[in-house]
């Protein structure tokens, strides 16, 4: 490498000011102007997030309903696209509506009993907040309800405070005042752009955990489908399987078992042919309808519920009582409520931002309750390109809106008896592949649940919690994606360590021990990469004046007698400015001990790329004076090329460019580079 520095390829040198031996372009950087204030970037976000869209033209009456207007429609987009709204549509969202209840049915029942709580609050979640989310929602095909991830977060987490088998309206009033703060956070989250705290759970976290909590859900039904009486309340593995060790000890009635397993293989069968007949898609929309319906009238006809068939047993039918009474926002519990309803509130709106997702891979949180059916392959073709499909349909998708519409409908449903609600991966699939044209769909499904809450809920006295457990239980495959693991795992031993993290922590400890963990290990992951960053020595390509990783790239030549090293972080801070600052010097000196013998090689000057340093603290700039200061005792030159807006700004107010002088500041690599060698040439000629 050190032989081919004399053989570099001649390069157009860019134009200088022959009184200042400096390119005409590198004024540039040090002339900028200020980069915006803190308080500037603090008062555009709020800005954004309370002030419509200016409207032109028109009498300052006209210009005043206009603003009004566009306020209204930023809240609640259905009058914009309520205008151009037909029969048509009307008729597609009906149909889409009543399948989607189909389905919607027999899944909130399940959920849940996965929650803790009796059936009709999962029904009660499936009227208010779609209702909610229908006017005031950017997505016209995501379904809302409760789902079996956030339903088991919610039971697994606020059961720790209160027994619900001991105390079931302490549990009930803890449960409305975490679903009323997880809306007021997701509302905040949307209101102040604060959507990049989703973002601290990452892809491998979420699949992790994902895998975690479906085998704790599906040891949970065990429960049901077993027709067991005494189980625990924890959810790690370990406790569940001694559950199940000591109650099989006990009597208990092969027939839920029996029962279960056919229905169980009824829904996957269904699913299977869905997904070779795809018009047949509506087959597993209705099979967990049809199982409910055909186990509840076979316990009816048997009686088997006396001998031993767990069964539902009383739901209360009516609409949503009030429950606005049982929300304590200063009661004993609630700093707890408030922990738990943070991260219910996330958990639901990563499953909002994993739909809308616009990566056009079908990871394993889209694979939830879906793979191996018919739905796993719509999900792939509608969910999987998230955004794109909104954007052949015309429309447009706001993530802060829909935190700010998913927050609203939590509030107004903590106030009617309903929990935690978000978006369903399987349902939105139906509510998509059946043709919804609008969120009209979630209004006809969302009122022909209160018809069935109304008329209908007499008749699920016999339904055995087993079907319930089978539904459940069906829904789980998905859950657990080996193959995305393994490619985690090929592509990032880091990652796969955090996917690993969330799974085992679910597994052998609780939900929110297998999050702390997979966000544990991913702070550790950002932390060691932030304290030490990538330091490359670059070199010239030939016949170019592109300066690149000579690791990277070994054709490229280093420049004789001048160090170029680039800075490979954002933030040159406390955090690694001392990293940074050793591994340049120790570089620098080994050139030197290398080149002495060599007078025409030796090291004059050191050009510092910082292209990538985009902000700099005040350790920083530390770090770069201590630089600048042992490069002069060794008696070479410092350059900087390229630094960042804000870092330029800190370092003219630190003075560390008055120290450094303002004749080393240059443009690019390349000019920093001619720059040294013609003042080391003007140098020598003098001498």
């Amino acid at each position: 490498m050190e032989s081919m520095a004399a053989v570099e390829m001649p390069v157009t040198v860019p134009a200088f000011d022959v009184s200042s031996r400096r390119p005409a372009t590198a004024g540039l950087v040090l002339n900028s102007p200020n980069p915006p204030s803190l308080r500037d970037e603090l008062v555009g976000v709020v800005g954004k997030a309370f002030r419509p869209r200016r409207t032109n033209g028109g009498d300052g009456g006209a210009r005043r309903c206009a603003w009004a207007l566009t306020a209204l429609q930023a809240v609640f987009p259905v009058l914009q696209w309520g205008k151009t709204y037909d029969l048509k549509s009307f008729r597609s969202d009906v149909m889409a509506g009543l399948t989607l209840a189909s389905l919607g049915i027999p899944q909130s029942i399940g959920y849940a009993n996965l929650a803790k709580l009796d059936p009709q609050y999962g029904l009660y979640t499936s009227v208010v907040p779609p209702l909610i989310y229908a006017v005031m929602g950017t997505s016209r095909e995501i379904a809302i309800g409760p789902v079996a991830v956030v339903s088991l977060l919610l039971s697994s987490m606020v059961q720790k405070i209160v027994d619900p088998a001991t105390d079931p309206v302490t549990y009930r009033t803890l449960v409305f005042t975490v679903t009323f703060l997880a809306g007021v956070f997701q509302v905040s989250f949307g209101l102040f752009r604060l959507g990049f705290l989703v973002d601290f759970l990452s892809h491998a976290a979420i699949v992790g955990f994902m895998g975690g909590a479906a085998i704790v859900i599906g040891l949970q039904q065990l429960k049901g489908l077993l027709g067991l009486s005494k189980f625990t309340n924890s959810t790690d593995v370990v406790s569940v399987a001694k559950a199940v060790f000591s109650a099989l000890h006990d009597p208990w009635h092969p027939g839920n078992f029996l029962i279960g397993c056919s229905f169980l293989i009824f829904i996957l069968a269904t699913r299977f042919i869905g997904r070779r007949y795809k018009k047949l898609f509506w087959l597993s929309a209705i099979s967990p309808l049809v199982s409910v319906i055909l186990s509840t009238a076979m316990v009816y006809a048997t009686r088997a519920d006396k001998h031993g068939v767990k069964i539902i047993r009383e739901v209360h039918a009516g609409l949503n009582p009030s429950s606005v009474k049982q929300i304590q926002l200063n009661g004993p519990y609630t700093t707890e409520c408030a922990k738990i309803a943070i991260i219910c509130a996330v958990i639901a709106l990563t499953v909002i931002v994993v739909i809308l997702n616009p990566a056009g891979v079908c990871t394993t949180e889209m694979h939830t309750e879906l793979t191996g059916s018919s739905l796993h392959c719509l999900l792939q073709e509608a969910i999987a390109v998230g955004r794109s499909f909104a954007s052949i349909k015309g429309y447009k998708l706001d993530g802060n809106k829909e935190m700010i519409a998913m927050g609203c409908s939590n509030i107004a449903g903590s106030m009617s008896s309903c929990y935690v609600a978000t978006g369903s991966f399987s349902r939105t699939a139906v509510n998509f592949s059946a043709g919804a044209r609008s969120t009209v769909s979630n209004i006809v499904m969302a009122v022909t649940v209160l018809i069935a809450l109304e008329l209908f809920m007499k008749l699920l006295y016999y339904t055995p919690m087993a079907v319930l457990a089978s539904i459940i239980l069906s829904a789980l495959p998905g859950l657990i994606d080996i193959r995305e693991a393994w490619s985690i795992w090929k592509v990032d031993k880091m990652d796969f360590l955090i996917c690993l993290g969330a799974f085992v922590g679910v597994l052998f400890g609780s939900v929110e021990i297998g999050l702390g963990v997979a966000l544990a290990i991913s702070f550790a992951k950002i932390i060691i990469q932030s304290i030490r960053p990538q330091v490359e020595v670059l070199g010239r390509l030939q016949g170019t004046n592109i300066f690149c990783s000579v690791r990277q790239y070994p054709v490229a030549c280093r420049t004789p007698a001048i160090q170029v090293i680039r800075i490979d972080t954002s933030f040159l801070c406390f955090i690694n400015a001392t990293f940074i600052k050793e591994r340049i010097i120790e570089w620098v000196r080994a050139e030197v001990e290398a080149s002495n013998e060599k007078a025409r090689e030796r090291v004059h000057s050191v050009v510092l790329d910082m292209s990538n340093v985009v902000n700099i603290d005040t350790s920083g700039l530390v770090g770069l004076e201590e630089i600048h200061k042992d490069l002069v005792s060794l008696g070479i030159q410092i350059a900087i090329a390229s630094p960042g807006w804000q870092a330029i700004q800190k370092m003219k107010l630190g003075h560390v460019v008055d120290r450094i002088g303002e004749e080393w500041i240059f443009l690019t690599v390349s000019e920093a580079v001619e720059g040294c060698l013609t003042e080391h040439k003007g140098s020598a000629t003098e001498c």
